[in-house]
């Protein structure tokens, strides 16, 4: 199988839209070769495909998320047979990047990918299609599956039965029913049998019937299945085989002389027109060699410019691949960018930040309170000490005072 470029339908010939139910046919039996309703249909529980199901057609059901998902699991599986690792995709995947890694993978493997790869996210049509016929084919290479010739039965000769026609009478059979009496009865007399005929024919009164019809039909009836008499053939009759032959040959022999003129006439006038045609055709080479010569440089000019096209459109298709893949991570930092100011736009975390400002407020307040409660009972904790302190000191002072009086 090859690669099919796009836009290219005119070049390819009416027949190309119909190349794609070939092709899924083709790819229908690889996959039952690589035994895919055991490993695919079985384990996944998925349905049999049937001839035309990754067709786009207007007369083929259509359903782009239930194809997609066909095509993913089967192409994941053919990449697997092929010795590659690939992790069979979910239904929640990513379609882009599952995509673009089946394309990967069948870069990789020595296929032709010059198509966008959107045009494998509807699920059907001949780039899937191709996709995956291109997939089995590396497959079947890969289990060493070589395509042999096929084998006919070979078909016995039955043996001809003969016919017997019950219509068709032996001579052998005429000869027994008309065999003469035997010489042993007795003659007939003439003489006598003229007499009674002339007795017969000349009746001295009219002869009325009596019988009435109806018992007659009735009897008829009756007795007419036993009146019939089915003689039958004789296929080792030669004789009539014989006759037969000669009037065939006979009919032949005079068809063929009345056809033989007609055949004749035919020929001379189909001869003459031959050659009014020849010279015609040879005025007209001659009358229009400079028109030829014209047409065959238009058509080398026409096969160049199909060259410089084909070049152009290889290099425009991987400008479009370069495009796409561009455009789906533009899409993709768009979708980052929107994130972010729908996260810097929103007001809540301000709001949040605000009543935590209030509250730290609150707390800083209450804390300057406890702390002047602290440093107050400090102070009045270093005062009673102090006070204490020079307590005890004038103590002191007046017992040494006293004692020294006293000495």
């Amino acid at each position: 199988s090859r690669g099919v470029k796009i836009g290219e339908d005119d070049e390819r010939g009416p027949g190309a839209q119909h190349q794609m139910f070939v092709v899924m046919e083709d790819l229908l039996d690889k996959l039952k070769l690589l035994d895919y309703e055991e490993q695919v249909l079985v384990k996944h529980n998925m349905k049999p495909l049937s001839r035309h199901y990754f067709v786009a057609s207007p007369y083929t059901a259509n359903n782009p998320g239930e194809q997609f998902y066909m095509f993913s699991v089967i192409a994941a599986w053919l990449i697997t047979l092929c010795g590659r690792p690939f992790e069979t995709p979910q239904e929640h995947d990513d379609p882009n990047a599952t995509v673009s890694n089946v394309l990967s993978q069948l870069r990789a493997l020595g296929g032709l990918v010059d198509f966008p790869p959107s045009k494998l996210k509807s699920g059907s049509g001949e780039h899937v299609c191709y996709v995956l016929d291109r997939l089995a084919e590396e497959a079947l290479k890969s289990r060493d599956f070589i395509w042999k010739k096929p084998l006919y039965p070979s078909e016995e000769l039955e043996e001809e039965s003969v016919m017997e026609d019950d219509a068709e009478l032996t001579l052998s059979k005429v000869e027994e029913m008309t065999e003469e009496p035997d010489e042993e009865e007795d003659v007939i007399d003439l003489e006598e049998l003229k007499t009674r005929s002339n007795q017969r024919a000349r009746p001295e009164m009219i002869l009325e019937s009596v019988t009435d019809s109806a018992e007659w039909n009735l009897e008829v009836e009756r007795v007419l299945p036993q009146l019939k008499v089915t003689i039958r053939s004789d296929v080792k009759d030669w004789r009539i085989h014989v006759s037969q032959m000669h009037q065939h040959q006979d009919g032949i022999k005079t068809s063929l002389k009345e056809a033989k003129g007609y055949l004749d006439k035919l020929l001379e006038e189909i001869s003459k027109t031959q050659e009014k045609v020849g010279s015609r055709e040879k005025y007209i080479n001659s009358q229009l060699e400079h028109l030829i010569t014209d047409y065959r440089n238009a058509q080398s000019k026409l096969s160049e410019a199909k060259e410089l096209y084909q070049q152009g459109s290889g290099g425009v298709t991987e400008r479009t691949r370069t495009l796409a893949e561009i455009s789906e991570e533009l899409e993709k930092v768009k979708q980052e960018m929107e994130e972010k100011g729908s996260s810097m736009s929103d007001g809540a975390p301000v709001v949040k930040i605000r009543q935590s400002l209030t509250k730290l407020k609150q707390e800083i307040q209450q804390m300057d309170v406890r702390m002047g409660v602290v440093e107050h009972t400090l102070l009045q904790a270093k005062l009673k000490e102090k006070n204490n302190m020079t307590r005890d000191m004038h103590a002191t002072h007046i017992t040494e005072t006293s004692t020294h009086t006293y000495l």
